[in-house]
């Protein structure tokens, strides 16, 4: 009898990893398919797509060059609105492909230093803005960090743009930007860093938070501020992929801060 029991057991284990691997198997499949189906979307919008914004873009600059002087100022204002408008949606669907992407390229996590990431993406921020003035305070006891140093880079130079961006206003005319980070235990993240970025810039209504994940999510028209209002939706992927998460608390005129939780080293 105990023999028939041992024998039992062993069978139930047996049948319980095997029906495991099948579980696994199917989920990995499933991942697979929707990894299939992303990359499809992602080729009928870099190509498909933009084509047919290429062939309007061309076609209203043949009807500018071929009507010339015979087009009255307003028909000129709108074809070349149309222009614009054709070259802003191909802007989206940028950002739509590189979303898109970053939730199927292949991660490479390591040990990294935050320190020079960060330092980095103050460079090329500092190189993209020669005419604006900040005022950079960076910490120098950064703590390292697990990652994807691509995805990493990515993420914090959207933060730092938006930073400088969002301080550049007739009303804001010195910009202070303030770069620190501490460890701490999430029950999500075990050994934890949270990198806070810091500015004295326009703020926004914090009861509208949610929607600055959302892909194109805006709080600020164009004419304010450039930008399509994809920079923190690509963040917001980078930290779920990488393990971490972003938070960010702001108020009118009084500067924003953005949190961002990522796997200590």
């Amino acid at each position: 009898m105990r023999a028939e029991g041992i024998v039992s057991q062993n069978s139930d284990a047996r049948d319980a990893h095997d029906t495991q691997a099948a579980r696994i198997a199917a989920l990995e499949a499933e991942l697979q398919a929707l990894r299939s189906e992303m990359q499809d979307f992602t080729y009928t919008v870099s190509h498909d797509l933009r084509a047919s914004l290429r062939h309007v873009v061309s076609y209203v600059h043949l009807v500018q060059e071929d009507g010339g002087a015979q087009l009255s100022p307003d028909l000129q204002g709108f074809l070349q609105t149309a222009a614009d408008s054709a070259r802003h949606m191909g802007l989206l669907m940028d950002g739509l492909v590189e979303l898109a992407r970053l939730g199927t390229v292949a991660l490479d996590c390591t040990p990294l230093s935050l320190q020079s990431l960060v330092q980095e993406a103050v460079n090329r921020v500092r190189a993209q803005y020669p005419e604006r003035q900040v005022e950079w305070n960076v910490a120098p006891d950064l703590p390292d960090v697990i990652g994807d140093a691509a995805l990493l880079r990515l993420a914090l130079g959207h933060l730092l743009d938006n930073a400088v961006k969002f301080t550049g206003s007739d009303s804001h005319p010195q910009a202070c930007i303030t770069v620190h980070a501490r460890r701490v235990v999430q029950n999500s993240v075990q050994g934890a860093v949270e990198l806070t970025v810091q500015d004295n810039g326009v703020g926004f209504n914090p009861a509208l938070r949610s929607k600055l994940f959302h892909p194109f999510g805006r709080l600020h028209s164009v004419r304010q501020f450039p930008g399509i209002g994809i920079g923190l939706a690509q963040t917001h992927k980078i930290a779920a992929r990488l393990g971490g998460s972003v938070d960010i608390d702001a108020v009118v005129d009084g500067g924003c801060s953005v949190r961002l939780l990522l796997p200590a080293s």
